[in-house]
């Protein structure tokens, strides 16, 4: 990432693009990159704050969209570069708009009943 830190999401994409723009051994190893989304679900055991404040980062260094799922409020906090975030409450689906084409995640199932 642009401020040296290495974080590893629970699910992220990188563009081809992003990816070929890496040397042979920069895609071997770690990849100095930070992906265009990433995803993260907020488990029992983190801290919100400090959920929030990484998706911050990642947008801070490059990611055109993060999620936040967090499963015990039964909402997903949506991060886009210049925007403030965005709440969406029980969404049965979300869609990754134009950054990863094509990508629907269906949560209507993560939601306790």
């Amino acid at each position: 990432m642009r401020d040296k830190s290495i974080r590893s999401p629970d699910a992220s994409w990188t563009s081809q693009a992003r990816w070929d723009a890496l040397s042979k051994s920069e895609q071997e190893g770690f990849a100095p990159v930070c992906p265009d989304f990433r995803l993260e679900i907020l488990p029992r055991s983190d801290s919100r704050v400090k959920l929030e404040e990484k998706m911050e980062m990642w947008i801070e260094n490059g990611a055109l969209l993060a999620w936040m799922i967090d499963p015990f409020a039964a909402e997903i906090l949506v991060y886009r570069p210049g925007q403030a975030s965005e709440r969406l409450m029980r969404p049965a689906s979300i869609e990754a708009d134009a950054v990863v084409p094509g990508f629907r995640l269906e949560t209507s199932r993560l939601w306790s009943k």
